[in-house]
């Protein structure tokens, strides 16, 4: 029940955005600012979009790989894609229950193993969104009167995702606060402090052992990797539209909108991830009918063209399910 009322709470705030949106929004100057994308960028933006799930899949593998060496690319991508697919049209982020808990005996790795990597896996890439998103408001926030505020929180994020990020590399330190704070949880809430430590021991177990050698710089790189590229759709989309004068905000809207992501919303993040997106863009410079184009067709990359693999990886997986 209690998750039920969150969904129709994220319901009602993507109906919301929505709203938001569409009440002073010019149809018309809308469809002029769809006409004439430049197919050259577009195809440019399809190729940064294929290179960030590759690299994640590669990120994801890697993970995996202290517990099964043997994993191939493929073999982690199909139930990767599919839990996106599955993330964009079921509600409760069904398709994260699913990549933890139905694959573990295709990837040969227990679902604790898996679920730990999953959480791994959110925390990176939280912390780099967080200083993308420092970075862009220091590069491109106005720097005048109050507005120069942004400023300060632009370095705030910044120093916290690094410092976050840099202590990944030793995480052995954060037991004992770790430790403390689902003690304290407890004492609060046992209920709640007991599920907290399932998920945070298991975290931190597979945090200390990813940091031996060099795996944990590498899948830091990796990560900064994932979402530079990520980043660049963003401009490759704002590039093809004639209509967005500053397609520099597209640095913005990413983090922004990713950000926007970990509000309850619908399934795809519809809604609330646009509102926000167009949001960045506006604060960019762009006019409004242009932000909307540029943050829907962003939209589309993200959920269209994984939706229809993943199902497809899906499909293959049930298939092959028997033969795992």
């Amino acid at each position: 029940m209690t998750r039920w009322v969150q969904f129709a709470i994220g319901v009602a705030l993507a109906g919301l955005c929505l709203w938001l949106i569409l009440r002073d929004l010019d149809r018309a100057a809308l469809a002029e600012a769809f006409r004439n994308p430049d197919p050259r960028w577009l195809a440019l933006g399809f190729v940064f979009w294929a290179t960030g799930y590759a690299v994640r899949v590669l990120r994801w593998r890697a993970m995996l790989a202290v517990a099964n060496p043997s994993l191939g690319f493929w073999r982690c991508a199909v139930p990767f894609l599919g839990s996106i697919a599955a993330n964009n049209v079921l509600p409760f982020r069904l398709g994260d229950v699913l990549r933890c808990l139905a694959f573990s005996r295709w990837l040969e790795v227990d679902p604790g193993t898996v679920t730990a990597t999953v959480l791994a896996e959110r925390l990176l890439d939280l912390l780099t969104v967080l200083v993308a998103a420092g970075l862009a408001i220091l590069i491109l926030a106005p720097r005048e009167g109050a507005l120069g505020l942004l400023g300060v929180g632009g370095w705030v994020l910044v120093s916290v995702g690094l410092l976050a990020l840099g202590l990944l590399l030793v995480p052995g330190v954060l037991r004992p606060v770790s430790r403390a704070t689902v003690a304290g949880v407890r004492a609060l809430h046992p209920g709640f402090g007991t599920r907290l430590a399932g998920f945070a021991e298991p975290l931190l177990d597979t945090l200390v052992t990813l940091s031996r050698g060099r795996r944990m710089l590498g899948l830091i790189g990796a990560s900064a990797l994932v979402w530079t590229c990520e980043g660049a759709v963003y401009w490759a989309v704002a590039m093809a539209i004639p209509a967005v004068t500053a397609p520099a905000a597209a640095w913005l809207a990413m983090p922004i909108g990713t950000l926007a992501t970990l509000l309850p919303s619908t399934p795809g993040y519809i809604g609330t991830f646009d509102y926000f997106a167009i949001a960045a863009a506006e604060a960019g410079g762009n006019s409004t009918a242009a932000a909307t184009a540029f943050a829907v067709l962003v939209h589309a990359y993200f959920y269209i063209p994984a939706s229809i693999l993943g199902g497809i990886c899906l499909l293959y997986w049930r298939l092959r399910r028997g033969q795992a």
